[in-house]
């Protein structure tokens, strides 16, 4: 069958997902289990006979819309909040995943260029930082603690803070991007640029294990949600650029809906930090390699599984379990 008479085919069957997706028509678990069925069959067909075409992407999406609302539907006694976290956010990061890609790409990508023009423009990190803070971090390596500045103020002070501060940096980094994404992508350059010409400030001055066992007590979850809010915020601008068979106003919903979800989701990993880089941190110089070495990988390992590996075993076991109840 040709594509276009495909198309026409279900036309009329798909328009009756969508209106079920948006609640404009009400659907039992039952009914929306059929529907399932039949998406999904489609989208297997469309997978065989047009690998390459916009009416896969399409299907797909509305597939894993179909299945968010079958589960929500289904949902019984379950706690809300550990649902969110549970299954609702690693189906949505699982969904979106091309997006995280795109973030940790462009991550790397401009990390570089900071560490590059600082090699190669010894103003650069004045520029970036300031000369007061490159000064007083100066004097603070003379005196050997280059991380000293993490250990001024009070412990509640400095976590509160900062936190506060960090949670700043992830709205502007999603809420931009109803800039087109635009924003976002603004605010994480600025980011990612000065994070690469701090740690090569730090290696140029021959303390850079030191500001690692600092900084990346409580980085290794700052930054991973900062790439994470970045994420959403592409999604954000995604869903106004690019509509697909959508209206750009319910796209614009769909996206804003899903996207603010996965913001929200950084939130407990956004505070840790700061409680980390508030309580912790301003021992590092004081703890011994192996324990910074620790917490290090310890937190970076914990925010890396829920976003990297654990949307796709939530992913396959509902998918799994569904095709069986099915």
């Amino acid at each position: 069958m040709r594509e276009i008479a495909f198309i026409k085919q279900n036309r009329e069957k798909w328009l009756e997902f969508e209106l079920a997706i948006f609640g404009k028509a009400k659907k039992n678990p039952d009914e929306l289990a059929n529907l399932y069925i039949q998406m999904m069959n489609d989208l297997s067909y469309a997978q065989t006979y047009y690998p390459k075409s916009k009416t896969v992407v399409y299907l797909n999406h509305l597939a894993s819309q179909i299945y968010q609302k079958i589960y929500k539907t289904k949902r019984t006694d379950q706690n809300r909040v550990i649902d969110f976290f549970k299954i609702e956010v690693p189906l949505l990061v699982y969904e979106y995943r091309r997006y995280l890609i795109y973030a940790f790409a462009l991550f790397f990508v401009t990390v570089s260029i900071g560490v590059l023009s600082a090699r190669y423009d010894r103003d650069f990190v004045r520029l970036i930082l300031g000369d007061e803070y490159v000064n007083m971090t100066l004097e603070n390596i003379k005196k050997g603690n280059p991380m000293a500045v993490y250990g001024s103020g009070s412990n509640w002070g400095s976590f509160i803070g900062i936190t506060v501060n960090n949670l700043f940096v992830g709205a502007k980094c999603y809420f931009y991007g109803i800039f087109a994404g635009i924003g976002t992508f603004n605010v994480f350059l600025q980011n990612c640029i000065m994070l690469g010409s701090f740690q090569y400030f730090f290696y140029e001055q021959g303390v850079f294990w030191k500001s690692v066992r600092g900084i990346w007590i409580h980085g290794s979850m700052e930054i991973f949600a900062i790439v994470i809010e970045t994420t959403a915020g592409f999604i954000l601008g995604a869903s106004i650029l690019f509509p697909k068979t959508f209206s750009r106003m319910n796209s614009f919903k769909i996206g804003f809906k899903n996207s603010f979800k996965i913001f929200l989701s950084t939130f407990p990993f956004t505070i840790s930090a700061g409680f980390l880089e508030g309580f912790i941190t301003r021992y590092s110089i004081d703890m011994p390699n192996w324990l910074s070495s620790f917490i290090i990988l310890f937190t970076l390992a914990i925010i890396s599984f829920y976003y990297l590996i654990y949307p796709f075993i939530v992913h396959k076991k509902i998918h799994s379990l569904t095709a069986e109840k099915l």
